[in-house]
């Protein structure tokens, strides 16, 4: 066996030698056979990579993406053949010994060959590439185009809100008026979107009035790369379809949608049916934005005037050294009321003019005749025009018409005015909108839906108040554009002291608005002839003497039908001859003759006297046989009007009635008036003698007894009700109470209810109600078992309740079995309540959003006492107050907890929250008990996510809270809860400690605070740390305001790294903090984990304006001083009763200045020194302060002071240390 095996392994041994020495042998007598073979793979490998490398290049200008897998091929490609030609160098140095070979050279160059061939062969059996690259996904050339996007307040807002949105919702919609800049804002999300990589693919087309969806299909496939296989819209929408869906993080933005669209027409999945797609639409009517059920609506506005000023200049490319000519530049990017699309049309068309080009601009900015320049404005007229022509779509020829003209009404108006809806309804209706509309309420309502329609498509803006609106300036001068030619031509003129000259072309006016003429105005014509004039407006100056016109001045008016006056002194002789006039508005007048000329405007249908003179109200006011709309405020020269007694009752056509003064009217006369609406009246309560009359039912009312009388500008929108010092039934209001919107109820006597009192299913419509001083009211409903269920306050949002001194609760037996809408609720001054809510209650008020209660002393917690299945249902715990944003509770003395159950959840959307003078407030929640009922001291954790602002000042016994507040902004503890010793948990990350606890911020995971911006903490004498871990990174670059008063253990407060990120602190105010040292950390006091980085860059605080330091007994320095201004922008310094205070500014490390430096402090205009008895030296040793702003300056008992205060011959101050 040892044999065999011996055999075997000698055969193996054999084997291998003759395998090696073959191959050994090869090299020796086969080189010309390696050699040939080699060249062959070589040249193969040559021609091969350079048919690739065109395949590349031809792809490359196809503008493919190249595979990964050809550009590795091609790189290991070039490698070899570059390895390979320096073997052929070598073969070619080697023929010189082809009759003498060298065998040793020839065995080495022949292994090398060897190895190298099949590495070739190899490369080349890989290189048969089917294609060598893909389409290449397009980014969008919007998103690399995008670079005209303006930083403003507007758009950064609406920007951030888009970026925020994208997060939450499927759907955003961002609207506003033509040219305000909406498709550069969608760009800019897109390219945030896009270098964020916050999207697999970000998509962005237009759509236009009438979308190519062919086109569109095209754009979006495009970008995906997708060729489509069918032609059908229906089949590449199919096939966009699948694509999309593939794709899990997709936004589409939209541009310019007209309105309603259906996406899946295009293909484009969204919603439930692909999460990951979100939709992002710009448009310019807002309700297209709710049509397409936008989770999120934006609306994008114009630019501040700074703002526009910026834009502007840049686009004109005006220079900063030509002041006379950017003065003029200034008027005229003025006149673009902050557009930007105005702004840039106008900039550019008037870059490189020179200075009497600018001049002419703006004079003819002033005279409204740029518009007819369409190369300055063409750009800005055309979407205007757009918009305006789409006021046609979808309505009919009758109503588009209406709509237009209602626009074309609104540009009558001053530049920059508010438009009052009353006045311009009137109008409307004056001019015969909406014919179709019988009724002034049909009307009223037609009119006001177009109006509504305009400000949606933002061809008309809103203004703070709801019954107001405007036009924007450019669009204004749009209007008169369309309005200088064509059938409806107008003439609007401000503040004219001169008569226009009459030329041919005033007969063709249809409307002329004369605004602010003087009262002594030139060439003012006793009679006009403008024929085909409907509509005037003539006012004279607000603040001057009447404009005088004559009685003839009206007479050639004939087809006049709108005529509002304003301080204007004229007579009704010549109203004889205007037959078709239907609307007599008077503000501020003086009308002569006003009995006796009744008879001559029986057409007349609208009369409004307001702050206006006449002889007095006659019984002749009955002629106005077609009278439908009486307003009369002010009227006459007596406080009270006196109105004919029988005078109302015979006005049988009136719709409205308005008597907006005090007044005789007889209530009963109501009653004879079956077509009234719409009423206004002021009433004394001496006035409802008759106990059998009652308001008629009406659309809209305005009705204020015993009360203060309302101005003109107030509205007729809602229906309102105010009863104030009244003892008498309310039975002549119970049609009222049926339909009321808003009701205030003051100092009304003898009611202990509203609910069942005045009725049990009554105030169903009412969003408003106050009550002040109702002496017996006990409560607002008072419903037992006995009396069943009832439904009332199902829509009431807003609850405001003073004074009431007999309210024991807001509800009393069985709480609303419904969810209210409920949004504020304002309580103060009822001493009576123990409670605010009960939990059940509060679980029908889910949508209450904003709480104040003030100075109610017997309130003991605001959501009161339950039993354990009070609150619960169904196993789990109820919810109270999930959408409170703002909780504010005042000076209420008795208040032990704002919430009585530590079961109690809620509060999380809570952003502001303040408690004040509160001495008993404990907690929040309340405490828990032991078993033998007594309170346990443990500190609360509240998780407040969207927490802003938190204030609790003069809460003595206030226990230490955590809250967990990342997005604080605001913090304000002022005399702050009982001296608290226990050790506090572990806590989360973002957490506060409110109370008096020694650390306020607990730093975790580096937790930098950095969205803070007011920081106060007084009387807190337990805090000796703001800030738990100095070697945290805190940053706090958003702080602006820090006041810090009698902390008496406060040692310090910054850490160096912290000083280093104040870069927004302007006001500093630090007293009665006697432990403090330093206000910053010295480096020897700091960890070096933590002040690795602290030496950077020097200390320095580059906004802080106001500093102000006060009886801090230890403390010795104020502020570090290195090689930059440390303090460039300070205005006030006061530095008092500091005793140790040696330096005001300390050297940083110790640097010694070889030659004196000069440093300025610009803006000082107050510096204080003032009880500092160990202070040395104001400024550094070495060290020059100039203070040319200073003002005020107070040294007084400094006795060690070496610093010297001088005064140079331009009167800067100046302060050197002897040395």
């Amino acid at each position: 066996m040892a044999e065999s095996v011996a055999n075997a392994v000698v055969e193996n041994v054999t084997n291998q030698a003759m395998t090696y020495a073959s191959l050994y042998l090869r090299y020796f007598f086969c080189h010309g056979e390696i050699v040939q073979d080699f060249r062959d793979q070589g040249n193969a490998l040559k021609w091969m990579e350079q048919r690739v490398d065109t395949r590349v290049d031809e792809a490359k200008n196809q503008n493919k993406v190249i595979y990964e897998d050809v550009e590795d091929w091609l790189r290991r490609a070039k490698q070899e053949l570059k390895e390979t030609q320096n073997l052929q160098d070598e073969i070619d140095r080697g023929n010189c010994f082809k009759w003498c070979p060298k065998w040793g050279w020839r065995y080495c160059l022949s292994k090398k060959l060897a190895e190298k061939t099949p590495i070739i062969s190899k490369l080349l059996e890989t290189s048969n590439f089917a294609q060598v690259g893909k389409s290449r996904s397009l980014q969008g050339i919007e998103f690399i185009k995008s670079t005209g996007f303006m930083d403003s307040k507007s758009s950064k807002s609406a920007l951030n809100q888009i970026m925020e949105a994208i997060n939450a919702v499927n759907m955003i919609g961002l609207h506003g008026m033509p040219g305000v800049g909406k498709t550069t804002l969608a760009e800019e999300v897109g390219k945030h979107a896009r270098e964020q990589k916050l999207f697999d693919k970000v998509v962005m087309f237009t759509m236009s009035q009438n979308p190519n969806i062919i086109k569109i299909q095209d754009k979006v496939a495009e970008m995906f790369g997708l060729k489509f296989q069918t032609n059908t819209e229906e089949g590449r929408a199919e096939e966009l379809w699948s694509a999309l869906t593939v794709k899990k993080r997709i936004l589409i933005i939209i541009d310019n949608l007209w309105d309603e669209f259906k996406l899946e027409s295009i293909g484009i999945p969204f919603g439930d049916k692909h999460k990951g797609c979100k939709i992002l639409l710009t448009t310019r009517h807002q309700q297209v934005c709710t049509k397409m059920n936008c989770q999120k609506e934006i609306q994008l506005g114009i630019l501040s005037e700074d703002e526009a000023w910026v834009l502007f200049r840049d686009e004109a490319d005006l220079d900063d050294d030509c002041s006379s000519l950017n003065d003029v530049a200034k008027e005229v990017a003025g006149e673009c009321k902050g557009l930007p699309l105005a702004l840039v049309t106008v900039a550019r068309a008037l870059k490189g003019e020179n200075f009497d080009g600018w001049r002419a601009a703006n004079q003819r900015f002033k005279d409204s005749r740029l518009l007819d320049n369409e190369q300055v404005l063409g750009g800005v007229l055309k979407p205007l025009k757009i918009s305006y022509d789409y006021l046609k779509k979808g309505n009919n020829q009758m109503t588009e018409n209406d709509i237009q003209m209602c626009f074309l009404l609104c540009s009558l108006f001053p530049e920059d005015a508010e438009i009052h809806l009353e006045l311009l309804i009137m109008c409307g209706i004056g001019v015969r909108l909406f014919p179709n509309a019988s009724s002034i309420e049909d009307k009223r309502n037609e009119i006001g839906v177009a109006l509504k329609n305009l400000q949606k498509s933002n061809l008309l803006l809103e203004t703070d108040g709801a019954e107001r609106i405007r036009m924007h300036d450019v669009v204004r001068d749009f209007a008169h554009w369309l309005t200088s030619t064509g059938e409806n031509r107008f003439m609007v003129k401000d503040k004219l002291k001169e008569w226009p000259d009459m030329v041919e072309s005033f007969e063709c006016y249809t409307a002329i608005a004369l605004w602010n003429c003087s009262s002594n105005i030139k060439n003012f014509p006793d009679k006009v002839e403008f024929s085909k004039l409907k509509t005037l407006f003539l006012h004279g100056e607000r603040k001057g003497d009447f404009l005088v016109v004559s009685s003839t001045f009206f007479e050639e008016m004939k087809a006049l039908q709108v005529l509002v006056l304003r301080k204007v002194y004229f007579s009704l002789k010549g109203f004889h001859s205007l037959p078709n006039l239907k609307i007599l508005w008077c503000e501020d007048c003086k009308l002569e003759n006003f009995t006796s000329s009744l008879t001559n405007m029986r057409s007349l249908e609208i009369l409004a006297l307001i702050r206006t003179k006449i002889d007095e109200i006659s019984e002749e006011l009955v002629k106005l046989s077609t009278l439908k709309y009486l307003r009369l405020s002010g009227v006459g020269v007596e406080k009270e009007m006196n109105i004919p007694p029988n005078l109302v009752s015979r006005l049988t056509s009136l719709q409205e009635l308005h008597v907006i003064s005090r007044n005789n009217i007889n209530l009963l006369e109501l009653n004879s008036l079956s077509r009234l609406t719409a009423l206004s009246l002021y009433l004394s309560a001496d006035q409802f003698s008759q106990e059998d009359f009652v308001f008629p039912k009406l659309q809209r009312y305005d009705i204020v007894v015993g009360g203060n009388i309302f101005r003109l500008g107030e509205a007729l929108s809602i229906r309102r009700l105010r009863i104030e010092n009244f003892s008498s039934s309310l039975s002549a209001f119970k049609k009222l109470f049926c339909n009321v919107g808003k009701l205030k109820l003051k100092n009304v006597s003898g009611l202990k209810n509203i609910v069942p009192s005045i009725g049990k299913e009554v105030l169903n419509e009412l969003t408003s109600l106050e009550l002040h001083s109702c002496g017996h009211m006990e409560f607002l409903t008072d419903i037992t078992r006995d009396q069943g269920s009832t439904v009332a306050f199902s829509n009431l949002v807003k609850l405001t309740i003073r004074r009431m001194v007999s309210l024991k609760g807001l509800c009393y037996g069985f709480s609303p079995s419904h969810r209210t809408r409920l949004k504020v609720v304002t309580i103060e001054s009822c001493h009576n309540l123990k409670s605010i809510f009960s939990p059940c209650l509060a679980q029908s008020m889910s949508c209450i959003e904003e709480l104040y209660i003030k100075k109610c002393r017997g309130v003991e917690q605001v959501i009161g006492f339950a039993q354990e299945e009070e609150i619960t249902k169904n196993g789990s715990r109820l919810c109270c107050c999930p959408k409170l944003r703002i909780l504010e509770i005042e000076n209420c003395s008795s208040l032990k907890y704002v919430c009585a159950n530590t079961s109690t959840q809620g509060l999380q959307s809570l952003e502001s929250v303040t408690i004040s003078d509160c001495p008993q407030l404990m907690q929040i929640f309340k405490m828990e008990q032991n078993e033998n009922g007594e309170d346990v001291v443990v500190p609360q954790n509240h998780c407040w996510p969207k927490l802003k602002t938190l204030w609790i000042q003069d809460c003595q016994l206030f226990s230490c809270v955590i809250v967990q507040a990342p997005l604080l902004e605001e913090l304000s503890l002022h005399n702050v809860g009982i001296i608290w010793k226990t050790d506090l948990p572990v806590l989360n990350e973002d957490c506060i400690v409110v109370g008096n606890h020694e650390k306020v911020f607990q730093v975790q995971g580096g937790y930098s605070f950095s969205r803070i911006k007011d920081l106060c903490l007084m009387n807190l004498f337990e805090v000796q740390i703001i800030w738990n871990d100095f070697t945290q990174v805190v940053t706090l670059e958003n702080l602006t305001t820090l006041k810090l008063e009698d902390c008496k253990k406060l040692r310090y407060i910054f850490s160096p790294t912290t000083a280093r990120s104040l870069s927004h602190l302007e006001y500093l105010f630090i007293k009665g903090c006697e432990e403090i040292e330093r206000l910053i950390l010295a480096k020897d006091q700091v960890s070096s984990s933590s002040s690795s980085n602290a030496s950077l860059r020097p200390i320095s605080f580059p906004n802080l304006t106001d500093i102000t330091v006060k009886n801090c007994g230890n403390l010795k320095s104020l502020f570090p001083f290195g090689s930059v201004p440390v303090l460039p922008k300070l205005e006030s310094l006061i530095v008092e009763r500091n005793s140790k205070l040696e330096q005001v500014f300390e050297l940083e490390d110790a640097v010694e200045v070889a030659a004196e430096e000069e440093m300025k402090f610009d803006k000082l205009g107050e510096l204080s020194l003032e009880g500092l008895s160990s202070l040395i030296h104001f400024s550094p040793k070495g060290y020059h302060f100039v203070l040319p702003a200073l003002i005020e300056l107070t040294v007084r008992d400094c006795p060690q002071l070496t610093t010297g205060f001088s005064i140079d011959s331009q009167k800067f101050m100046h302060c050197k240390t002897k040395v």
